[in-house]
Formats: structure tokens, C-alpha cells, sequence
């Protein structure tokens, strides 16, 4: 029987996060150039010891948060923001954990740096003479020919790093490090902005969208752009809800040059401009043109000042061209090829894009719900990223933190909250520090899987009530516009 206090859960957190990174000094997603002594290969026993010391430490924050959150859910728990200080502390000067993608930002910035064409080309380009080569030498090998998924915006943060640390790899990783922080804060306030507007606690909800292991290991360990994408994008959104929703598009608009799935947000900030423009078919075409002409504009600006280009229209499916194996779609297409053709890549692709469909027919319908009142937009643009996730060519671990930052800072107290606890608690094992995906971990997360399954059976959490509550949401009915 669990007796750990809120503060208990608080330190046996920290220990768990410090695990994390002792660990991954020995297990990390480590360069193969110019890690120095600190960063440097290991050898084989002193990984394998790193990796246990570091999974041991994830099971431990794991626990801790579960345990948190349990006890923020029947309210006996409080003080989240000293809680996400003290579990994010140790993560600052860890080596990238879960991931090696950090050194494609770097090898990438450099490549914009170096005059070569981003959007045309991959890392290995760079030779031993570019800024950016260790960086480049420590790129997966799935990345390494494929060009930049990105938006102009962050290729141009990119390249600050790399021209800030001479493209030095320790230097580099930790200043975007600092970036992936600075984006959790944002994260932070617009969460805590939702709950204010809303006259209910954001403790709760900050414990689904920044303390979430999932967040902590993969944007401040693994130091990934999702979480910058989804800052900007939530911050968009709550501009939007507060009536400042052109504001609120240059945001978005800044979030989709990061990474395209951002756009998302277009369609229910455009749901929020029709119905104060009282509906009808001019609040529809306004709400329709507006907030995507705006961020349109914010694009363009982008694209041109980073001096990049457009290419990055024409590059935003090279990744569903890597299989992983989280993708529904893409097992689905795999499978059924293999059994009616000698080569599955058609129908696999016929089937990745059967998924990318369904997935925009989930989003009509949830933005049309919106609109007519039946579902905060809020809300229904958090269901509509994790469709999109659940749907996609390409799935990894903590995409699922697109769509779960936006249903915890309107519904973290619901079911559906308490199912995206138990798949973030459950993907976080998915991937070993060192970036690879070993079968074992999907055995762990299958069994936190079963784990959460009780719980959520034995003790559901009903939806929030009184100002919190919404009409089929679960979560808050705000929405700064006339229902």
C-alpha cells in the first residue's frame, strides 16, 4: 500500500532523476566525436551498468509521479512547480538521454551555417573541415541522408547554437538543452494561464504536461523540438481563448515553423473567431481565413529570413518514410503487403495514407463539435493531436506530448487525462538512453500498460466539476467566446 507523502514523492523523484543521468553519463545517446572525457564511450560493462543504474532511476520517477498525481487527484498534494525543479535539476547536464535527434538540430544548424541546402540534403554532407562534422558523425543512420523536417524558425536557433559553440557538441547540446527548458516554462505558464481563466487549480494539470516523465526524459534529456512546437502552440491557443487571437496565430504560426503538426491549432483558433463573430457563414469564412492567412504571413516571414527557403513544404514526409514500429498504420501496411505482394511498400503506403485521412475526418469532426458547442475547442484540439499521433506514418515515444499538454491544461482531472498518464507512463520505456528501441522495453511498457488498466478500472477519476466542468468535455468550458 503506498504511504509516500507529496513531499516523499517529491524527493524519491529527484533520486530517480539523478539515477537518470548518472546512468546516462555511462548509457546515454553519447557522440561518437567530441564527447571529451565527460562524454566520451564507454565500455561495454560500464554501459550496461549505466543503463540499469538509469532504468531503475526511470521506474523510480515513474512511481513517484504516479503516486504524485494519485494524491493531487484527491487533493492532498500541492507545490508541483518545486516538485518540476527539483526532478528537471539533474536532467541540465546530462548527456542527450532516449534520443540521439539533438545532434541532427546541431549538424543541421551547421548546415545552414556552412551554406549547404537544408531542405535538399542530409547531415553527411558536412566534412571534416564544416562546423557541425562531430555532430554529423553522431547522427542515426536513418537521419543521416534524409533532409530537414523542420521549420526555417528552428533551423535559425540551430544555427545561433552551433555559431555560439563553434559548433562544439557539448557546448551545442547544452544550449539547445537550454532552449527545450526554456519551452517547458512556456509550456508552464500557459497550463498555469488555462487554469487561472478557468477558476481552478493548476497543480493537477501541470502534473500531467511538465511534470510528466515523458516530457522530462525526451525534451529536457533528450532535448527534442516537440517541446518548443507544443509551447508555442498552447501559449497560441490561450491568447486565442482570451480574445487576442491574431496574437494568438503569430504564435501558432511560429509553432508550425518549428514542426508542421502545430497547424493543427489553426483550425480550432479559426473555431474560436467564428463563434465570436456570432457563427453563420461570415463568422465560418472568417474563422476558415484569418488565423491561417495570418500564420501564412508568420511562415513566410520565416522561410525568407532564415534564407532557407520554401523547402520545407516538400520535406514534411520524409519521415513517414522510416518505419517505426509505434505506428499503427505503418505495422497495418507492413503486414497486409507482405501478405499480398512481394513488395509491401505500396500498400503500405496506401494504408499510411488510409490513416492520415481518418485522422483529418477526426479533426473535422471534432473541430465541427466545437463550433456547435458540444466540446471546448480547447479540448477538442487536444483529442485531434493525439488522433493525429495515433494515426500517423511515423509514431515516436513523445508525440503523444502533443495532444497531452493540451487535454491536461483543460482536463487532466477526467478520463481521458488519466489514460494519457498511464500511455505516457508506459512509452517512456519504450526507448533504452541510448536512443535504441530493444524489445524489452516494449515488454516493460506492456506491463505498465496492464498496471495502468487496473487502475483506471479500480480507481477512475471522474470528471472535474463546477468551473471546471464542460459540456461533454470533462475539463473547462472557457473559451473567451459567446457559447
Amino acid at each position: 500500500m503506498w504511504v509516500v507523502s507529496g513531499s516523499g514523492c517529491r524527493w524519491l523523484g529527484a533520486g530517480g532523476a539523478l539515477a537518470v543521468t548518472v546512468g546516462g553519463y555511462a548509457a546515454g545517446a553519447l557522440p561518437a566525436l567530441g564527447g571529451g572525457p565527460l562524454w566520451g564511450p564507454r565500455s561495454s560493462g560500464t554501459e550496461v551498468l549505466g543503463a540499469v543504474l538509469a532504468l531503475l532511476g526511470l521506474t523510480v520517477l515513474v512511481a513517484a509521479w504516479w503516486r504524485y498525481g494519485v494524491l493531487l487527484a484527491r487533493g492532498a498534494a500541492g507545490g508541483v512547480p518545486g516538485t518540476l525543479a527539483a526532478w528537471g535539476a539533474p536532467l541540465l547536464l546530462a548527456p542527450p538521454l532516449h534520443s540521439a535527434d539533438v545532434y541532427s538540430y546541431v549538424a543541421q544548424g551547421a548546415m545552414v551555417l556552412e551554406g549547404y541546402d537544408v531542405y535538399g540534403a542530409g547531415p553527411s554532407v558536412l566534412g571534416p573541415g564544416d562546423l557541425g562534422a562531430d555532430a554529423a558523425a553522431s547522427v542515426g543512420g536513418n537521419w543521416t541522408d534524409t533532409p530537414a523536417p523542420y521549420g526555417p524558425a528552428f533551423l535559425l536557433l540551430a544555427e545561433a547554437a552551433v555559431r555560439l559553440t563553434g559548433g562544439s557538441v557539448v557546448p551545442a547540446v547544452l544550449l539547445l538543452r537550454l532552449l527545450a527548458v526554456a519551452a517547458v516554462a512556456l509550456i508552464a505558464w500557459a497550463v498555469r494561464g488555462f487554469g487561472e481563466d478557468r477558476g481552478d487549480g493548476s497543480d493537477g494539470a501541470l502534473w500531467l504536461a511538465v511534470l510528466n516523465p515523458l516530457l522530462l526524459v525526451h525534451v529536457v534529456g533528450g532535448v527534442h523540438n516537440d517541446g518548443l512546437m507544443a509551447g508555442l502552440m498552447l501559449a497560441g491557443v490561450l491568447l486565442a481563448v482570451r480574445g487576442r487571437w491574431a496574437w494568438g496565430s503569430v504564435l501558432v504560426g511560429c509553432a508550425v515553423m518549428v514542426k508542421s503538426p502545430a497547424a493543427v491549432a489553426l483550425l480550432f483558433i479559426g473555431v474560436l473567431v467564428a463563434r465570436r463573430a456570432g457563427g453563420g457563414a461570415r463568422g465560418v469564412a472568417k474563422g476558415l481565413v484569418l488565423p491561417g492567412a495570418i500564420a501564412g504571413a508568420v511562415a513566410a516571414g520565416a522561410s525568407l529570413l532564415a534564407g532557407t527557403g520554401f523547402g520545407w513544404l516538400g520535406t514534411q514526409s520524409v519521415a513517414g518514410a522510416i518505419h517505426t514500429p509505434l505506428s499503427l498504420t505503418s505495422d497495418l501496411g507492413l503486414a497486409l503487403g507482405s501478405l499480398v505482394a512481394d513488395d509491401p511498400g505500396p500498400v503500405k503506403a496506401v494504408v499510411q495514407r488510409a490513416g492520415l485521412l481518418a485522422a483529418a475526418v477526426v479533426v473535422a469532426v471534432l473541430a465541427w463539435r466545437a463550433y456547435r458547442g458540444r466540446i471546448d475547442p480547447v479540448l477538442g484540439l487536444g483529442y485531434s493531436l493525439v488522433a493525429l499521433v495515433a494515426l500517423s506514418p511515423m509514431v515516436q515515444p513523445w508525440y503523444l506530448l502533443w495532444g497531452t499538454v493540451v487535454v491536461a491544461a483543460v482536463a487532466w482531472h477526467s478520463r481521458a487525462g488519466q489514460v494519457l498518464a498511464v500511455l505516457s507512463a508506459a512509452l517512456v520505456y519504450e526507448t533504452q538512453p541510448s536512443g535504441h528501441t530493444p524489445w524489452y522495453g516494449f515488454v516493460l511498457a506492456g506491463l505498465v500498460l496492464a498496471l495502468g488498466a487496473l487502475w483506471l478500472r479500480r480507481d477512475p477519476w471522474p470528471p472535474a466539476t463546477g468551473a471546471a466542468a464542460g459540456p461533454g468535455s470533462g475539463g473547462g468550458a472557457r473559451t473567451g467566446v459567446p457559447a
